[in-house]
């Protein structure tokens, strides 16, 4: 059984430079790869092109990247909760790529299949058709979109063992899934690191092929986005 464990965060981004493009799993902070995305802060690293479906809030999540400026460009799905990444937008400071959703989703999917491109309805008639190519199918037009190139993607698991096999929880299975294995370089985060042969086979949702490097995060805040609780 070939071993995927590495040490620690710092050794699993290792070889993530400037100007890189890097996929980055979790939906709104449900999710998110926080002691990764903490690691490229350290790091520094600049001139980042992101693939995530949104950049998190303005003090967590990507917004911490963004607050460094060590983003050049955002390929996402919405701006979402994060006034940072909306002004710098607007200024001109960074460069977005607003995609629809199942598009985005998408996009990682075929990479991760090793599908080069496909045809998708959604988009057709609006801006992000624009410089395309559009084909009729049963009668209604389609978009070509192209699978997404990354050099990294960067995914959280609530569990997952030293072979690289992935367990999600609940809806932090988001955007990870599609995500995992759909870049030269997967890094897988988790919150618990067993052994290989530990895990349930039938309860796999990634498997181990599609991980080059996984380690056990020390911390996760799991933040909520926006808290909503019932009157009394």
């Amino acid at each position: 059984m070939i071993s995927r464990k590495v040490n620690n965060v710092k050794e699993a981004l290792e070889g993530i430079q400037d100007g890189m493009t890097v996929m980055l799993g979790g939906f709104g902070l449900c999710g998110i790869p926080e002691n990764s995305i903490a690691e490229l802060v350290r790091k520094n690293v600049t001139n980042l092109t992101c693939i995530s479906n949104n950049a998190g809030v303005d003090d967590f999540g990507l917004g911490l990247l963004l607050q460094k400026r060590q983003i050049k460009k955002m390929i996402s799905s919405y701006v979402g909760e994060n006034a940072e990444f909306e002004r710098q937008m607007l200024s001109g400071e960074l460069e977005v790529e607003l995609t629809p959703q199942g598009t985005l989703a998408e996009k990682c999917r075929a990479a991760q299949a090793g599908i080069p491109a496909f045809f998708t309805p959604a988009g057709y008639g609006t801006e992000v058709a624009e410089g395309k190519e559009v084909r009729e199918f049963n009668g209604k037009m389609h978009v070509l979109e192209h699978a997404y190139k990354a050099d990294f993607s960067i995914v959280k698991a609530w569990k997952g063992d030293e072979a690289g096999n992935l367990i999600f929880k609940g809806t932090a299975r988001n955007f990870n899934a599609p995500m995992a294995g759909a870049a030269k370089i997967t890094i897988a985060e988790v919150e618990e690191l067993v052994p290989a042969g530990t895990l349930n086979p039938n309860e796999i949702h990634i498997p181990g092929i599609m991980v080059n490097r996984i380690f056990q995060g020390e911390k996760f805040e799991k933040r909520i986005e926006q808290r909503t609780v019932r009157q009394k």
